[in-house]
């Protein structure tokens, strides 16, 4: 059992904190409990070992042997991921699905006659297993006459409309800042607002991601890595797709107006795209769950890029390192050491609530202070080296500075100290056997609150 030292609390159903903006919407709020997609790089590239294709590759080699999304799907639930983000159309302007604005798609490649259309058969494939479907669409587009004229502007809006008016719910929108020449030669000037309008208009319950949101932002490096210090708010304003302000995306602004969460994209191989070249340096399953404790765990999404292979399967050391590594973020965080028993007894309501696995449940210290101290107290010695905190982000995020004791040889011993919160922060600390745990809120924005404090064990990798 588990239960706070009451001389440092508030009951959490008291006096409630009203929420402090800037506060996320809905589809934030759920597309941040994901915590893990699958982002699928697929098209010519596959077929001509291109990271970056021309627009000038022949639709003829676009060709599976084997496609099976399905296949795609099942290994990815498996793994534990909630969604998956496929590119429908990469920098080559090759189109996944036979889109009328150009004649560079599917529909002009052999596979299943000109016939087929990745996109019906992943949103299908999604749906069936209860995943959740997005689209990566690049604006930038090699291959398409009308690119670097205004023109190009309605081309690619109405491939938007086809992209999210025809494949079913879509929960994410993924747009490149890529931006370079095109088949004449000329850049494009992208009209953002008519492409964020298409998408609140045909999906509104999706996010968009870009380097400036306006929903969700990237991390501003492709390691897989948040920062240290994560804010979910910036300055929406200050930026563009394609903006250069990478460290600033990385840890947000403390007084940001805007709330805009941090997306970790990183591919499980060296390359986006598939090459079996690459085979032997697969990411192992160790190193994908440390990208989830240094993304997920840092108050960022982690979008992991599996690329399927040529015969339109994901190969069997991708599989082999995604079940992998659901296997070992299930045996270190598959059960909290501080959960409640509550057949051994009832905690007090403000106890149960940072250790009952709910996210609207909360800990706040009295009279609406910045700072404040809990103790988790179990009746039994427990042995960790992971810490987890979250905040309830409904309500804002808040906490901006805080330190981990553990009661070890009569006496509090400091085991971490860290700066933000956020959804979720993972902090590995010293192997450390003890009854009690501390969490001290040193400085936050306003009423700091807690919504579930965590003790795991990861073994060590051997």
């Amino acid at each position: 059992m588990a239960w706070l030292a009451a001389a440092v609390l508030a009951p959490a159903l008291l006096g409630a904190p009203q929420p402090l903006p800037p506060v996320p919407s809905a589809a934030q709020v759920a597309w941040q409990q994901m915590e893990k997609n699958a982002f699928v790089h697929f098209g010519p590239n596959t077929f001509t070992s291109a990271e970056w294709g021309t627009g000038r590759e022949d639709p003829a080699v676009f060709n599976p042997t084997a496609f099976d999304a399905r296949q795609w799907v099942r290994t990815f639930k498996e793994a534990g991921f909630k969604g998956v983000i496929i590119t429908a159309k990469h920098h080559d302007g090759f189109c996944l699905w036979p889109s009328s604005q150009s004649t560079h798609t599917i529909a002009k490649s052999p596979w299943r006659n000109g016939g087929g259309d990745v996109l019906r058969d992943l949103s299908d494939a999604c749906r069936e297993a209860g995943l959740r479907f997005g689209v990566y669409l690049s604006p930038w587009d090699r291959n398409h006459p009308a690119y670097g004229t205004t023109q190009y502007n309605q081309v690619f809006a109405a491939m938007l409309e086809e992209v999210l008016g025809h494949y079913g719910p879509v929960f994410e929108v993924w747009f490149d800042g890529a931006n370079g020449e095109g088949p004449n030669g000329k850049k494009q000037v992208y009209d953002w607002p008519l492409f964020i309008g298409t998408v609140r208009r045909l999906q509104p319950d999706a996010v968009i991601f870009s380097d400036a949101g306006p929903d969700v932002r990237w991390v501003g490096n492709e390691r897989g890595e948040g920062g240290p210090t994560s804010w979910s708010l910036i300055e929406r304003a200050r930026y563009v797709p394609g903006t250069d302000l990478s460290a600033e995306l990385t840890a947000g602004f403390r007084d940001g107006p805007d709330w805009v969460p941090p997306e970790c994209d990183v591919s499980i191989r060296p390359g986006w795209f598939h090459r079996s070249s690459e085979d032997v340096k697969v990411k192992s399953a160790h190193v994908l769950a440390d990208l989830y404790e240094h993304s997920v765990g840092r108050n960022c999404q982690l979008l992991l890029n599996v690329p399927p292979d040529a015969r339109g399967l994901i190969a069997a050391p991708d599989q082999n390192a995604l079940a992998g590594m659901h296997r070992i973020l299930s045996d270190v965080y598959g059960h909290n050491l501080l959960q409640s028993d509550r057949s051994a007894a009832k905690p007090t309501a403000d106890a149960a609530a940072v250790t009952d696995g709910k996210l609207d449940t909360y800990w706040s210290p009295p009279n609406s202070v910045s700072t404040g101290a809990l103790v988790v107290t179990v009746q039994t010695t427990v042995t960790f080296n992971r810490i987890v905190l979250q905040e309830p982000i409904q309500l804002g995020q808040r906490i901006a500075s805080f330190r981990i004791e553990a009661w070890t040889n009569g006496a509090w011993t400091s085991i971490a100290d860290g700066t933000t919160v956020g959804y979720k922060r993972i902090l590995s600390v010293p192997l450390t056997s003890s009854d009690r745990i501390r969490v001290t809120v040193l400085d936050a924005r306003g009423t700091p609150l807690l919504a579930e404090v965590g003790a795991y064990r990861a073994d060590p990798v051997s």
